[in-house]
């Protein structure tokens, strides 16, 4: 029996940035699969050849361009109805060359806030997701007695370059959640910072500006995507049935954890970082690694699949 990856069409994919923020896209001709369609340039990576290898020679053929510096982004599989293709996408980081369509093809380069105004294949809206997505994500600790503190100290969080965070207390009852929650949304839109609530429903749904994040036994109670698309969506994950269950309902990003030991769960079952890989390779979304870690662990997350690092004492800071 043939295995699942071997019948994959195995793509070498290339994010491709500018000194101006912005990223190349191709339309790919009419002729073909997904024809018309904007896509993140590449090719097939041959067989016996390193994916390094087959888009550093794509890039040459097909845009003229030299890579000089690149590392791993995500690895998306997706099934089309005539064809399955696993994607390995790598961030070029330094090129040399100037980029065109050495093949006639027709290029753009665009801001990434607006990639999404651009008809793509479905398995190329993940690494869409991923460039939006920062590599650090703050999961704020439980708030201190003085609330005022609390803010101060995500305020100083966030003019540090914090992006993406996660607002989660239960110790508190739900009218001082719902108070602290929107404080919260308000400041960060100050910073154009993401805050996802870690909350019930019903809770979530008299906010306003955040996103949603579900615990893990929260997202194995669904049967459907519970907000619409276009409003963030992640999930806790630690397992192979939680994460397939994410990709089913389509959330946009998860966290997947414990990777390493922690303080706050000495006991827990760890995964390591080739069980990690083995999830995230499972995700049809970026994936944060959770679990022991700090910023110096975001290039070995990235070499494993990840997005980045989530983190509660490495990313807060003193006094946790």
């Amino acid at each position: 029996m043939v295995s699942d990856q071997a019948e994959r069409i195995h793509v070498a994919v290339a994010v491709i940035e500018n000194a101006h923020q912005q990223v190349l896209i191709a339309k790919r001709p009419a002729h073909v699969h997904q024809g018309d369609l904007w896509e993140f340039p590449g090719g097939k990576v041959e067989t016996g050849e390193l994916v390094s290898e087959a888009l550093a020679r794509e890039l040459y053929e097909e845009l003229g361009v030299t890579v000089a510096r690149m590392h791993p982004l995500i690895q998306i599989r997706h099934d089309y109805a005539d064809r399955k293709v696993l994607l390995d996408v790598y961030r070029v980081e330094a090129f040399s060359g100037t980029a065109h369509g050495k093949e006639g093809q027709q290029v753009q380069w665009v801001k990434c806030d607006a990639l999404f105004d651009w008809p793509m294949p479905e398995a190329n809206l993940p690494i869409t997701r991923a460039l939006q997505l920062p590599q650090r994500y703050l999961i704020t600790p439980a708030e201190s007695s003085n609330a005022t503190v609390f803010v101060d100290h995500l305020e100083s969080c966030l003019q540090a370059g914090i992006s993406l965070l996660q607002y989660r207390d239960s110790e508190i009852d739900a009218q001082q959640y719902l108070v602290m929650a929107q404080r919260i949304i308000d400041l960060a839109n100050h910073y154009n910072a993401q805050v996802m609530l870690n909350c019930p429903l019903q809770l979530f749904h008299q906010c306003q500006g955040a996103g949603l994040h579900l615990t893990s036994a929260s997202l194995m109670g669904l049967v459907e995507r519970p907000v619409p698309v276009g409003v963030y969506l992640s999930a806790s994950c630690h397992d192979a049935a939680e994460v397939q269950q994410a990709n089913k309902i389509g959330v946009d990003f998860i966290v997947v954890a414990p990777v390493l030991p922690t303080r706050s769960h000495p006991d827990a079952k760890l995964l390591g970082w080739q069980q990690f890989e083995l999830l995230t390779a499972l995700a049809q979304m970026p994936v944060y690694a959770l679990g022991g870690l700090n910023e110096s662990d975001i290039r070995i997350a990235q070499t494993h699949g990840a997005q980045g690092i989530a983190a509660i004492r490495s990313l807060w800071g003193d006094g946790v």
